[in-house]
């Protein structure tokens, strides 16, 4: 039977962090800005784009009010039935899921589709947090357990090819061993085994692939082939200036220019209309998003909590540090979507749980602290 309900209203009132709200909400109003400019460019209709994601939106938000209501606690004992359903789902991804580019990610439901891959970053951070509470990766034994469940996850999506998302859970799982305190021995290990295991890497991956990673390089090499998308992004993001040409007034995107404008490059519209000052304020929106997390994380005496709260800040920090890095020609192009800017129900939705869960954190803290009074 499912657990009963974590807080009730006067305790979210009272204990929910209104700055992370304000500062989720700020972001989200200039991603529907900049996917309303982007939409210009793509299709004739410039609010289909805009519709949609103000509805993944509404939806987000009874979705985050509900896991306020539910609460990290009771999400956290559910968590292995939830990894491993997601584990199950990514199975199923291979025979019924949708191929378009090569990959097979989503699977189609009716006008929509889902990117199960998003719903294992949840999961996986929920099934790290209790695994690792009640089995600290203290020694081999532990260690070794918990990566070959982690390492499940990854591998499935690798091979789906999701590179982009495989570096996300990597980022998530070393995260959440620090933070679980694996001895330093170990970690080292883990860094030298992954570096050891670099060239086989490189013959894993898709011909598509490899020519990424060549054209971060140096993206002349193909400059009217792979390198297109990163020359013209950086021509976005350098046209901007430093206050941008306006909203509405870039051209990179709106005459066709940059590919993918409204998804993987957001951030160079965003930065073509409004500069080095309006990049500025985005990245400064979300380093004050990560230390509203941190700071939960520092206060909850629960290990769970902690644990729970690094692996939400190191999957956003890396996905928010590629996107912006991609944009700029300073990354490798991996697809991977800006946390509440870019335009995508299943990114979006995931992101509010994972946000709602650290909010999750913040709410006991102050419950809890005001019972010990």
């Amino acid at each position: 039977m499912f657990p009963e309900v974590g807080y009730n209203w006067s305790e979210i009132r009272s204990g929910i962090d209104r700055v992370m709200i304000a500062v989720m909400c700020a972001l989200l109003f200039l991603g529907l800005a900049s996917i309303y400019s982007a939409g210009r460019g793509v299709r004739s209709s410039t609010v289909i784009y805009v519709t949609r994601q103000s509805t993944y939106a509404l939806v987000s938000a009874f979705v985050y009010v509900c896991v306020l209501r539910v609460g990290y606690r009771n999400l956290v004992r559910l968590s292995y039935w939830f990894y491993g359903v997601t584990l199950l789902i990514l199975l199923a991804l291979d025979a019924m899921g949708v191929v378009s580019k090569g990959a097979i990610r989503w699977f189609q439901i009716g006008g929509f589709s889902f990117q199960p891959a998003e719903l294992a970053k949840v999961t996986l951070i929920l099934f790290m947090a209790r695994f690792c509470s009640r089995r600290p990766p203290e020694n081999i034994k532990n260690l070794v357990s918990v990566l070959a469940l982690t390492g499940a996850c990854v591998l499935m999506v690798l091979f789906q090819p999701d590179l982009g998302s495989a570096l996300v859970y990597v980022a998530i799982i070393f995260a959440v061993l620090v933070v679980a305190g694996t001895p330093g021995k170990y970690l080292g290990g883990i860094v030298v085994l992954g570096i050891v295991a670099m060239p086989f890497f490189w013959r894993t991956l898709r011909a598509y692939q490899k020519t990424r990673l060549i054209v971060f390089l140096d993206p002349y090499v193909d400059p009217q082939g792979a390198g297109y998308n990163v020359i013209q992004s950086r021509i976005a993001v350098g046209s901007g200036g430093l206050w941008g040409k306006g909203f509405l007034q870039g051209t990179q995107g709106r005459l066709h220019f940059l590919p993918e404008p409204h998804t993987d490059f957001i951030f160079s519209v965003f930065a073509e209309e409004f500069g080095f000052v309006g990049g500025v304020i985005v990245v400064a929106l979300y380093a004050c998003l990560f230390w509203r997390i941190l700071r939960g994380a520092f206060r909850t005496k629960d290990l769970r909590a902690k644990l729970l709260c690094i692996g939400i800040v190191a999957w956003l920090w890396f996905q928010v540090m590629e996107s912006i890095a991609m944009s700029m020609g300073l990354a490798p192009i991996t697809g991977l979507p800006l946390p509440l800017f870019s335009y995508g129900g299943s990114s979006l939705l995931m992101v509010t749980v994972a946000l709602a869960l650290a909010q999750s954190v913040t709410i006991s803290h102050v419950r809890d602290k005001f019972a010990r009074i």
